[in-house]
């Protein structure tokens, strides 16, 4: 397990700001922040080298994209190996509308987080899905009918 890294008070202001929109430059941050351009850079090249921040992404609208479904599917299966596993996450990689995987406790093994234009097309990621990884023991999905809370900003106050 990676080291807790300590943060202060300045640090989370630039966290916030970065979550909220990455693109801004550093002089608008340093500017929020109450610091010259050069501290601020220092600290934000600090927060990256730790790995608070990873890379740096643009948010989709999937639905925009004609994405319009979010679907979970929650796989168990029989098989444990590290080799299946290997597979396992070699297929999930390979199937592009799978935006997240998860492994989990309980009754679910895998739960999945898929985009899809309709069902049909979750009906073709299914099928790629069960062609990729052998000993699925139960397939299931869920379908999001709207989403409350999107996004991944983690308030300061968490941290």
């Amino acid at each position: 397990m990676k080291e807790i890294i300590e943060i202060d008070a300045i640090d989370r202001k630039i966290i916030s700001i970065m979550q909220s929109d990455s693109s801004k430059s550093i002089q608008t941050i340093a500017d929020q922040v109450n610091l010259t351009v050069n501290p601020c850079w220092r600290r934000i090249k600090r927060l990256e080298q730790a790995g608070i921040f990873g890379k740096r992404t643009v948010q989709l609208h999937h639905a925009k994209l004609g994405l319009r479904i979010t679907a979970f599917i929650m796989l168990r299966t029989d098989q444990h190996s590290a080799a299946w596993l290997d597979q396992f996450t070699q297929a999930v990689n390979a199937v592009p509308e799978i935006v997240e995987c998860h492994r989990m406790t309980g009754s679910v093994d895998y739960l999945l987080k898929v985009f899809v234009r309709d069902l049909t097309h979750h009906d073709q990621v299914y099928q790629r899905l069960i062609g990729l990884v052998p000993s699925l023991v139960d397939v299931s999905s869920t379908f999001s009918m709207e989403n409350l809370k999107p996004g991944a900003i983690i308030e300061s106050s968490t941290y």
